[in-house]
């Protein structure tokens, strides 16, 4: 009898304990609230929560979260409850996944979530059908998306740079609205001729991948502007890319190329030199010198 009332006191002072701590917690987060251009922000930085207190649903009202270096370790399960998150900015913190519940954010306009650990992604993303902005870089072990991803059929810009890519996803290429992509520091083969489903893309980012050819349905890319494609593997530049009447920066520095051209002597600057080295009239005049190469041969 006396060990059962000893358990029972013990129950309830953990629980007066708990109840204590999360008052405390709620305290604390209430101060880290602050509204900037009529937005209701949570922003906490270099302060240590590894976890976040379910006192935190008091705050449900909230528009954005902004907790960097916080040594976060998960996305709270109850995340699902945020029904008025704008924008979830996360980034450069140890979060390893990313909850299911996060699929009921439909009014989500932005997930940053760079420089953590999230080794998967979870297909319930695809109800955030508000979403514009994802930033998924600096993952290091992600390798792939689900195909469900595609029915984003909002988003418009994707960071996927430095991670553990070999292809592009097939969710990608299938994104109807996207314009800027950023698959720099993958892992990068080569490029799929399905490449050319991305018709609204006008910014792509390709660098310090292993990429060794182009494929020739690149010149469909109507929209695309800039397209840099700088440390890979490319021994040659397609004939077929002089197509490509919006195209207005690239850059193929530090390829294997198999031609060496030299451009003309200009009036233009030493840093516009640098730059246009390997740029756009770089690729003409390599273009040009391809096919003078291939008609002697002939």
């Amino acid at each position: 009898m006396y060990a059962n009332l000893v358990i029972i006191e013990r129950s309830f002072q953990h629980k007066l304990v708990r109840i204590w701590e999360d008052r405390v917690s709620l305290t604390k987060l209430k101060e880290k609230v602050t509204r900037e251009d009529g937005r209701v922000i949570l922003k906490i930085e270099k302060e240590e929560w590894k976890t976040l207190p379910s006192s935190l649903l008091k705050l449900n009202h909230l528009q954005e979260w902004q907790l960097h270096r916080t040594g976060l370790l998960k996305i709270p399960e109850f995340i699902g409850r945020f029904q008025n998150l704008i924008v979830l900015d996360l980034s450069r913190n140890t979060i390893s996944e990313i909850p299911r519940g996060i699929g009921l954010l439909t009014r989500l306009q932005e997930l940053i979530l760079s420089y953590n650990k999230i080794k998967t992604v979870p297909k319930e993303l695809s109800n955030c059908a508000s979403l514009e902005k994802l930033e998924l870089a600096v993952n290091r072990d992600l390798s792939d998306l689900p195909p469900e991803l595609s029915k984003l059929l909002k988003l418009t810009h994707l960071d996927l740079s430095m991670n553990h890519f070999t292809t592009i996803p097939l969710a990608v290429l299938n994104m109807p609205a996207l314009e800027w992509l950023d698959m720099g520091s993958n892992s990068l083969q080569q490029l799929p001729d399905s490449l050319e489903r991305m018709q609204s893309l006008h910014t792509l980012w390709l660098q310090r991948n292993e990429i060794a050819c182009l494929p020739e349905t690149i010149r469909n890319m109507k929209n695309l502007g800039t397209l840099v494609l700088s440390n890979n593997k490319l021994q040659d530049i397609p004939g077929c890319m002089e197509e490509m009447a919006n195209l207005r920066f690239v850059n193929f520095r530090d390829n294997p190329l198999r031609l060496e051209v030299t451009l003309p002597p200009s009036d233009i600057t030493e840093e516009e030199e640098e730059r246009e080295l390997f740029g756009l009239q770089f690729m003409h005049a390599y273009i040009q010198e391809s096919r003078r190469t291939d008609d002697q041969v002939k």
